[in-house]
């Protein structure tokens, strides 16, 4: 009689918590997918995108002004001798 007891108690107090646990779970994602969520993460994505590119171009010129010098200064090498 005690077992049954305690396995009831037990199957109540997990099916207690995992309903918690999935009521939560499913408000979290209902708010994450709301409109205004999706927006404002979709503008701070792109923000985020467009400053990644202007490194990106700025790191891309500086290599390619190092690169144009290195070549510059072996093809003097190359005309004196």
């Amino acid at each position: 009689m005690f077992r049954r007891l305690l396995w009831l108690v037990i199957g109540v107090g997990f099916g207690f918590g995992m309903s918690f646990w999935t009521m939560r779970f499913v408000k979290q994602t209902a708010a994450r997918y709301a409109p205004e969520r999706v927006s404002n993460d979709l503008t701070a994505a792109l923000k985020g995108l467009g400053a990644d590119l202007r490194t990106a171009m700025a790191e891309g010129r500086e290599a390619m002004r190092e690169r144009e010098q290195e070549l510059r200064a072996s093809a003097s090498l190359r005309v004196d001798p």
